[in-house]
């Protein structure tokens, strides 16, 4: 990089790697201050970030986190692991029971009646469980 600013911004070296994808039939340019490694490796590296910038963007789609409780390494991981497993449980859940919602909305019915006494089939399907005979619960009444 030869302009002014980007001097000042980054004064090292940078090295511009070419690339065809004949896969997708693209051809990508890359920017590194990595000038010993091989241009396939850096290709690759780059590859492979994408890949994992891609796994990012389908968590924050899919997953219901909001924020890491820990920082950690083991805490970061563990949060990942519990939110992937109710994921496919979920995933699971709709392929058996042969529901039409999608894995969005059954994780948000789920998610408000997580507390309540209904079974899952009665959430899941379009019944107002409200309307029904709630006798069956060991819910008290507060106005009888």
């Amino acid at each position: 990089m030869n302009g002014y600013y980007s001097h000042c911004h980054y004064p090292e070296h940078l090295r511009r790697i070419r690339f065809k994808d004949t896969e997708k039939d693209k051809t990508l340019i890359f920017l590194t201050n990595n000038t010993t490694l091989p241009a396939l490796t850096i290709a690759a590296l780059y590859k492979s970030r994408w890949q994992i910038e891609l796994f990012f963007k389908w968590i924050k789609q899919h997953l219901r986190i909001k924020a890491f409780y820990g920082t950690s390494e083991n805490a970061v991981k563990t949060q990942i692991w519990i939110a992937i497993s109710i994921y496919v449980l979920v995933a699971i859940v709709k392929k058996q029971l042969h529901l039409d919602q999608s894995l969005y909305t059954i994780l948000q019915i789920l998610s408000v009646t997580l507390f309540e006494k209904t079974p899952i089939l009665q959430a899941l399907a379009n019944i107002d469980y409200k309307d029904m005979n709630t006798h069956d619960n060991n819910q008290l009444n507060l106005f009888n």
